[in-house]
């Protein structure tokens, strides 16, 4: 009986002494506790996550994406592509001539105004013959191209139908990352899809354009995008259009986890560019330069980590003309914070020459903030006739009667002072020779080329058909960068 009462005891002891460790080492909620030197975990309670689950919960997204959907179409693109031929046959008998065959494209597009203009990527509608445009509705439509941008992939187009519901841009340089988005479009031609997730990144640069010209400064997000959403619309809890969806990471071709979306700041600017001018007027800091990571500040010796530095400033640049100096490093352009070239591309991608914006640097340590005018490539604020014409090739003029006589030609322009070294040095082009075409286009003179070239000004390369001085007829290709 007492070794009975002694075990009682023993055990109620025992499990006073459990209970008082208890309350004095885990029962303090909010605190951390360090016991021998090491961080004890503290462990969030299930409340927290239900709060957490119930705000995710209430975000209510059937009137944005019944909105939404009523503004985003299926774009049908037809266009034709050189059957393969028998091949069987074209060994006994020789290449035979090439049946044409139509190929059927689809994708997405967004209507940006009640009177019929619809933005869509490039990819989507190049090499079109056709284009058709479905509402939501079900009504089709034919499409006109109004003008592409290849470095952004951007591209508008307008359909002739009236009283649309059109989506509103949004700021895309406010987009925060970690807030929630809708993509819509229609992926595997199953139209009005939308799906939901939120923005994972901002700025990034996936080197998807085979374009040495390109603008990648994409929003990432993680909302589900698949083949037939590009040129979708990506949009806020406001309804607001903050992104043209182009891209997927896949290695399958289908979504696993990444979209991307080209900001709405940079797609406006292009489509603005486009029915003003023509053409995107693109703005130029005049700069070469090296982003900063670790490794880069320590072999400039520099304190900042982020931003781009100027390794060199261009002579007649608007860089040069702020007073902007080698080795700045550029921390923020108005208000937008520069961590890498991305960014720097992304701000500059929605600025025209002529505009004027307050760089933030950092020179010496100290941060100073300079006031920069942005200009064009050519280190002006407007572009002007033989701009284009001048640095690419040199100084142009029609070709005289008795020369078009001598070479049995009704067109073409003659060079009469080569400025493009490269051309001479690569296809021994010099002056006096002929040029019949740029981009398959003929050519009589001199504005005739600029404006060919400052169309397709965003190519890798422009084609030119030459007519030598002693008749010899060919093609070269003229870098434009």
């Amino acid at each position: 009986m007492k070794n009975f009462v002694k075990l009682v005891l023993i055990s109620v002891l025992g499990g006073t002494i459990t209970l008082g460790a208890y309350l004095l080492f885990f029962d303090k909620e909010g605190s951390v506790n360090t016991v021998q030197g090491h961080s004890m975990p503290v462990f969030t309670t299930s409340a927290a996550f239900s709060e957490a689950a119930i705000g995710a919960e209430e975000t209510d997204f059937t009137v944005i994406a019944e909105k939404t959907i009523n503004a985003v179409v299926h774009v049908k693109n037809v266009s034709v592509s050189s059957g393969s031929g028998n091949p069987l046959l074209e060994f006994f008998y020789g290449p035979s001539a090439r049946q044409e065959q139509e190929v059927i494209g689809s994708g997405s597009g967004v209507i940006i105004s009640p009177d019929g203009y619809i933005i869509t990527n490039n990819h989507v509608i190049k090499g079109a013959r056709e284009l058709e445009i479905t509402l939501n509705n079900k009504e089709s439509y034919d499409a006109e191209v109004v003008g592409v941008d290849e470095s952004t992939d951007i591209a508008l187009l307008k359909i002739n139908k009236e009283d649309l519901a059109y989506l509103p841009f949004g700021n895309s340089d406010n987009v925060k990352v970690g807030e929630w988005v809708l993509a819509v479009g229609n992926p595997f031609n199953l139209t009005s899809t939308v799906t939901a997730g939120i923005v994972s990144a901002k700025a990034r640069d996936i080197n998807i354009m085979n374009n040495n010209k390109r603008i990648e400064s994409f929003i990432q997000t993680d909302a589900a995008v698949n083949p037939g959403n590009s040129g979708g619309a990506l949009v806020n809890t406001r309804g607001n259009l903050i992104g043209i969806n182009t891209a997927i990471s896949s290695q399958t071709g289908s979504y696993i986890g990444y979209s991307f979306a080209v900001p709405s700041n940079i797609a406006r600017k292009v489509i603005e560019d486009l029915l003003e001018f023509g053409n995107v007027q693109r703005a130029y800091l005049g700069i070469n330069y090296e982003e900063l990571n670790a490794e880069k500040a320590d072999e400039f010796g520099v304190r900042s980590t982020e931003g781009v530095m100027i390794t060199r400033v261009l002579d007649q640049g608007a860089a040069q003309e702020a007073g902007l100096l080698q080795n700045d490093v550029i921390l923020k352009m108005d208000d937008i914070k520069i961590s890498n070239f991305s960014d720097l591309q992304g701000f500059l991608g929605s600025k025209r020459p002529g505009d004027v914006v307050q760089v933030t640097v950092l020179r010496n340590e100290s941060k100073k903030v300079m006031p920069v005018k942005l200009r064009n490539q050519f280190g002006k604020y407007e572009f002007e006739n033989s701009d284009f014409s001048n640095y690419f090739i040199g100084d142009l003029e029609p070709l005289s009667k008795r020369e078009a006589e001598r070479f049995n030609v009704t067109h073409g322009v003659k060079i009469v002072n080569l400025k493009n070294r490269s051309i001479e040095e690569m296809y021994g082009v010099g002056d006096g020779d002929i040029i019949l075409s740029v981009e398959d286009e003929q050519v009589s003179n001199a504005y005739e080329v600029d404006q060919i070239l400052k169309k397709n000004q965003n190519k890798d390369y422009f084609e030119l058909q030459i007519l030598t001085q002693t008749g010899k007829l060919g093609y070269i290709r003229v870098r434009s960068n």
